[in-house]
């Protein structure tokens, strides 16, 4: 059961390691939980995903809170930054949505967030919600169990996602919806924007491809829609599986990678004078901080994964930040994700400016040649004897411990290794700056095989 307590939410595989039984009880904790942080627990949004085990572990889980006193707000079947978006806009205590995002069918999980969207990570509750469970250590249940009502946002969370950015005309886009949650996400654009879909039957078995845009094989049959039928769409999107993320391509089909689209925002937000701190992830591009100091703004580097950006946004009084895994969270939406807003703030500046999304990418690419992400797997090495193996063979540049281990070597090339915190998987993330894009490309692809040889030494 300890395996699926993860640092950003609740995860495993149904039947196996995550059952009813553990979302009953994970009802139950949460609330005890709360109790124990002299926090209110009296309402509860609960959203949830389309898989096929979902609505049992839901009525447990409503059970294990109603037990314990919570109402249920019961916002169902939603994309998770519509679930974001109940939890402050109804101004709930808190909030879980029942999900496990990208993971293929087998898996289930929970989202924890306090009031305000406010997540609660591995650090900040969720292993002591483990250890509540494990101890059986429950809050003694109030003699009147809470109420469960039923609640729909969805009119609300679109009218919400229109204030924020409006096109003057609708773009017409593709979007590949992965047979998940960015169906019901995409409601928030309808009369806002127009679009062929791929996938928009929800299928919790995600039938066609797996529902993570991070992946390449994942954005195949969207590219070849758009290099099909060259000129008939702005540009084209896919879902996550809980749409929590949303990968773009551009008008001919090529994949453009997350940190660039977080440039391509911030420097709106600047021009329109919406804000002027962003946030980052290490593995981003240089090309994010430095177009964005350029524009007058301030980009401020980060942790991988939400708990971190989220708590640091607040902390910076960031407007929005973005990471290269397709994240985008906007203090407009409760300091979280809104691939609504994302997808129509991107189709405004291509509105706006009247030009391809290519043509406006391009700059953000000029003398940078990124190695995208790497992993690898059934890594023996100990975290920090790689490290050290690593700053050996690597003397000289300047060193991050922000997450994993960052190298930068003045303005020539940078990379970042990351070690996954539940499996034997370390990821490389690398860049080179260079005006020659052939040379870019040799010495990327030289420094980045050089690295691999040295994480997958057996």
């Amino acid at each position: 059961m300890a395996g699926i307590f993860k640092a950003y939410d609740i995860r495993g595989v149904v039947g196996k390691e995550l059952t009813k039984a553990i979302a009953y009880k994970l009802g139950r904790a949460f609330v005890t939980f709360f109790k124990k942080e002299n926090l209110p627990c009296k309402n509860v949004v609960v959203g949830r995903d389309i898989r096929m085990h979902t609505e049992p572990l839901f009525a447990e889980l409503v059970r294990g809170l109603t037990e314990q006193g919570a109402n249920v707000i019961d916002i169902g079947q939603v994309s998770t930054p519509m679930s974001y978006f109940a939890n402050g806009h109804l101004k709930a205590d808190a909030s879980i949505m029942i999900t496990a995002s990208h993971n293929s069918a087998e898996w289930n999980g929970f989202k924890l967030c306090k009031k305000g969207a406010e997540p609660i990570s591995g650090d900040t509750g969720i292993q002591i919600i483990a250890q509540i469970i494990k101890g059986k250590k429950f809050a003694k249940k109030p003699a009147k169990p809470g109420v469960v009502q039923r609640q729909n946002v969805l009119v609300e969370y679109a009218k919400h996602v229109a204030k924020f950015a409006r096109p003057k005309r609708p773009l017409h886009i593709a979007i590949d919806f992965a047979n998940g949650m960015g169906i019901w996400e995409a409601e928030a654009l309808k009369g806002l924007l127009t679009w062929d879909a791929l996938y928009d039957t929800p299928d919790g078995w995600f039938p066609n491809h797996a529902a993570d845009p991070l992946t390449y094989e994942t954005l195949v049959d969207l590219q070849k829609k758009l290099r099909n039928n060259k000129g008939k769409y702005a540009f084209g999107v896919a879902f996550d599986g809980d749409a929590d993320r949303a990968g773009f391509v551009d008008e001919n089909g090529e994949r453009i990678s997350g940190d660039l689209i977080t440039a391509l925002i911030a420097l709106d937000m600047i021009e329109t004078g919406r804000g002027k701190v962003f946030l980052y992830d290490v593995r981003c591009s240089w090309a994010v901080k430095a177009e964005i100091e350029k524009a007058g703004g301030e980009a401020v580097m980060c942790t991988v994964g939400h708990a971190g950006i989220k708590q640091k946004m607040r902390k910076n009084r960031a407007i929005f930040a973005g990471e290269v895994s397709a994240h985008y969270y906007f203090k407009d939406n409760f300091v979280a994700e809104s691939q609504a807003m994302a997808i129509l703030t991107v189709a405004s500046i291509v509105e706006k400016k009247g030009e391809p999304l290519s043509k406006l990418i391009q700059p953000l690419r000029d003398g940078y040649c990124s190695s995208g992400e790497e992993n690898s797997y059934d890594v023996t090495w100990k975290k920090e004897d790689l490290f050290k193996k690593l700053r050996k063979e690597f003397p000289g540049g300047r060193m991050l411990k922000l997450d994993g281990l960052s190298i930068e070597f003045k303005n020539d090339w940078w990379f970042n290794v990351r070690c996954s915190n539940t499996e034997p998987i370390v990821r490389l993330n690398l860049e080179v700056k260079h005006q020659d894009p052939a040379e870019a490309k040799r010495k990327m692809e030289e420094l980045r095989d050089r690295i691999l040889a040295i994480i997958r030494k057996k």
